[in-house]
């Protein structure tokens, strides 16, 4: 999976040459799955957006991970202690494969070919997989809000090789996945673009600076 062409035949491989796959639909703010002990589910989203959740017990939100076309996810990326308070919700109306990790190493009745592209590839996708941890790490050890402000927008500007780019959040959502107060984020951006560091048009971020 190492390129867009390598992940369309993955993904029409998964989808058509093997017995085990499911392909559901859900609507703008269903939920998709939840992460549940030894289910083991991976999914791909074919289209649409989604984000996975983890909502405290005082039902307050936070976004671990948002998901566009192409992306893999489920329970089998993540450990059995965090399972239970997961799951994964659409943000818009959303076009889904899911497929057994259980099934990973048993080939369908007819042996079909998707099998050995998924031994092979399966290795790639949890190195994807683990990029995104490592975002959501890298972000959450930053101390201040500014500081995680600027550090998410940093990799978003490098991974779109261009200082301008657009968050693939609403503000609320975005304060989500910071984990921090919506009120003291929206402060901040507002400091940043008074201090000639970043402008705003929308959800449309450009950085200033070098």
């Amino acid at each position: 999976m190492d390129d867009e062409y390598n992940i369309d035949n993955f993904i029409e491989k998964f989808s058509k040459n093997c017995d085990n796959v499911q392909k559901k639909y859900f609507k703008k703010n269903q939920v998709i799955t939840t992460y549940i002990q030894k289910r083991n589910q991976i999914c791909i989203l074919l289209q649409g957006e989604a984000d996975l959740v983890r909502y405290d017990f005082n039902g307050l939100k936070s976004i671990i991970e948002h998901y566009a076309q192409n992306d893999v996810f489920g329970e089998a990326f993540y450990t059995v202690t965090v399972n239970n308070e997961l799951s994964v919700e659409a943000k818009k109306n959303c076009e889904v494969l899911f497929f057994s990790y259980d099934n990973l190493y048993n080939e369908c009745k007819e042996h079909c070919d998707f099998h050995k592209i998924l031994m092979n590839d399966f290795s790639k996708i949890m190195v994807e997989k683990m990029k995104l941890v490592n975002t959501r790490i890298e972000i959450l050890t930053k101390r201040t809000t500014r500081e995680k402000i600027l550090g998410y927008f940093d990799i978003l500007s490098t991974r779109k090789f261009s200082k301008s780019f657009e968050i693939p959040f609403s503000l609320t959502d975005l304060a989500d996945y910071l984990s921090v107060d919506r009120s003291a984020m929206m402060r901040e951006i507002k400091y940043l673009k008074d201090e000639g560091i970043i402008e705003k048009d929308g959800n449309k971020f450009t950085i200033l600076t070098d």
